[in-house]
């Protein structure tokens, strides 16, 4: 087989025909040039087993997680929470061979002269972000600027909601396998899924409703959400602005109405901060280690965390074991955290 594993990891492989002995296959996902190969079914069958196991699941340290486990367990369902990461968390990372979309670069508006001012402003605080030597007060004063100039280019360009669907319609991002299990067990025992993004809620939820096709009535998005006219056209935006370096605190205030309608009967306050003290436990998912932060702010007994790795894996592996609990490389699926879930609720 001419395709090494080099080539192969992180991909598919769809049949293309050949003989009862040997077959075409093609490489979906692939980012060379030679995405395909011919090879016997023998072989194609130890590529699919190793390919497997390249996906599974990292654990650190077993015999801390299986303590979190039983904890975990034994408290129940109406003890637990979820806290997930948006953007190549629930989302892919690869999709159909193309680099997935995140909510912000997917949007276009119907003013390319718009699209190209918000690319500018992206291309001048993303560095800011980034650079490791900036005090964390001073980019946190940074990134609220960026988040209020791109915002105010949205108003200002005329961003209509018909745009926000059709951007939608015409993008590269798709949820990962097992999404749509993973929040079906999640809303059958009464756990209340929390979105965290510092992006634009009303294009996660547009999302959610091409993609997914099925509403989930304990799942509540916590983002920068917008407010719309009666003809669909962009006015502002509502509450305070959520950035990458404060989506814990006011996500937290925001993520209240979910937790009350949720919040378990042995709660003597049923304010919003009641419930969401009484869920101490927590199920978080993200790709960076920053995602950690999503749970700042809550007084948690237990929390175990999960990170997808999709890019750059031997060169982060380390960093990210020691940082959660069980790491998912090259943009696996979401069926490890299914099956987590399924035994935390036997």
């Amino acid at each position: 087989m001419r395709a090494g594993k080099l080539l192969w990891e992180g991909c598919s492989w769809s049949t293309l025909g050949g003989s009862p002995s040997a077959t075409y296959y093609r490489l979906k996902g692939f980012k060379g040039k030679i995405n395909f190969c011919r090879c016997t079914h023998s072989q194609m069958e130890q590529y699919r087993v190793e390919s497997a196991k390249c996906r599974k699941a990292i654990i650190s340290n077993p015999v801390e997680l299986e303590k979190k486990k039983i904890a975990i367990k034994a408290a129940g369902p109406s003890k637990l929470q979820v806290i997930a990461d948006f953007d190549m968390t629930l989302t892919k990372y690869w999709v159909d061979g193309k680099r997935g979309q995140s909510t912000h670069a997917l949007l276009k508006q119907e003013n390319a002269e718009y699209d190209l001012k918000r690319r500018e402003v992206h291309d001048y605080y993303y560095p800011l972000e980034i650079c490791p030597t900036i005090p964390v007060d001073e980019k946190t004063k940074l990134m609220e600027e960026w988040w209020e100039k791109t915002h105010a280019l949205l108003v200002e360009g005329g961003l209509t909601y018909a745009a926000i669907r059709n951007s939608v319609a015409n993008s590269v991002i798709d949820f990962r396998d097992y999404v749509i299990q993973l929040f079906e067990t999640l809303e059958k025992n009464g756990v209340p899924v929390l979105i965290f993004s510092a992006g634009l809620a009303d294009i996660i939820e547009e999302v959610m409703r091409q993609k997914l096709k099925k509403k989930f009535k304990n799942i509540e998005v916590v983002s920068n959400r917008m407010v719309f006219d009666d003809n669909g056209n962009l006015t502002g935006f509502r509450g305070k602005t959520i950035h990458v370096l404060n989506k814990n605190e006011h996500a937290l205030e925001m993520a209240a109405p979910i937790h009350e309608k949720l919040g378990s009967s042995d709660v003597p306050d049923d304010s919003g901060a009641s419930a969401v003290r009484n869920r101490t436990n927590v199920l978080l998912l993200g790709d960076h280690i920053g995602d950690l932060g999503m749970s700042d702010g809550l007084d948690f007994e237990n929390r175990i965390s999960i990170a997808f790795l999709n890019d750059n894996v031997e060169e982060w592996m380390e960093t990210y074991k020691q940082a959660f609990d069980i790491v998912l490389p090259n943009d696996a699926s979401m069926r490890e955290v299914v099956d987590l879930v399924h035994e935390l609720f036997s």
